[in-house]
């Protein structure tokens, strides 16, 4: 128990002197720029100490538990004994199943109950006056994050540049921009960079860490980075995606209604 209560008066010192240069900006502008008093101070303070109150709470909860989660896990799906694997045939990409399954499901999980995302979807919702559903783009964004990290967890296991499965996803995602619907294009852009977020990024990093720790001939910091670009390029195709198969669709309805 003292461990723990010392381990987080240190995170809340850190998280102070981290949140100390936004609050010192923020008062210079509206001080010194705007020279207007701060309204609802109180609340403002009140609101402040929860905010840090908050980070430090979930920092410590990254540390303690996010984290040793998706290391854990990622070193029992690939165990040599779990795989029925051994000699050369731990490096033999087809063994690691359950890895890229594993990787698939936590990516939709978490990217479902990213925080930022729902608040995105929710706007979307409000300013297309329900012509955008948010749990439509929620789960067209979630697939795209399953799939990111299913290829994401092949590419540590396989040892392939990371730069080529980049370069391959921003050609798609450029000849996608040119066809697919002006009004959604910028969304489909904002929801790469929401996915990865506060639940999503911590359990990403973590998996990709732990199993290139794992994996014979992989090196952490090498091989164990690179998730989260793929966690935010993907939802960019899929959301794309989903704009053109939908203008498609109401084009084929449109033809359809004509001939009628």
């Amino acid at each position: 128990m003292f461990d723990f209560i010392k381990d987080f008066i240190l995170i809340f010192l850190y998280t102070i002197l981290d949140v100390l240069p936004i609050l010192v900006l923020i008062l210079f502008f509206q001080l010194i720029i705007l020279k207007q008093p701060i309204p609802h101070l109180k609340r403002v303070i009140l609101g402040g100490f929860y905010v840090v109150i908050g980070l430090a709470l979930f920092l410590m909860g990254l540390e303690k538990a996010l984290f040793p989660i998706g290391k854990i896990m990622a070193s029992q799906l690939s165990d040599p004994l779990f795989i029925g694997a051994n000699g050369s045939e731990l490096t033999n990409w087809a063994n690691y199943y359950w890895i890229y399954i594993f990787a698939a499901l936590i990516g939709f999980a978490t990217t479902i109950a990213e925080p930022s995302l729902i608040a995105v979807a929710l706007k979307a919702g409000e300013v297309s006056a329900g012509t955008i559903s948010p749990w439509g783009l929620r789960i067209t964004v979630a697939i795209g994050v399953a799939m990111a990290l299913a290829l994401g967890t092949f590419r540590i296991v396989t040892g392939t540049p990371l730069y080529i499965y980049i370069l391959v996803g921003y050609v798609i995602v450029i000849i996608q921009t040119i066809f697919a619907p002006k009004q959604l294009i910028a969304l489909a852009y904002d929801s790469g960079g929401v996915t990865t977020s506060t639940v999503t990024v911590p359990i990403v990093a973590a998996l990709g860490l732990g199993l290139s720790s794992a994996v014979p001939g992989r090196n952490p910091a090498i091989d164990g980075f690179g998730l989260i670009a793929f966690a935010s390029l993907f939802p960019i195709i899929t959301v794309l995606g989903y704009a053109q198969i939908m203008e498609l669709k109401t084009r084929f309805t449109n033809i359809k209604t004509t001939k009628q």
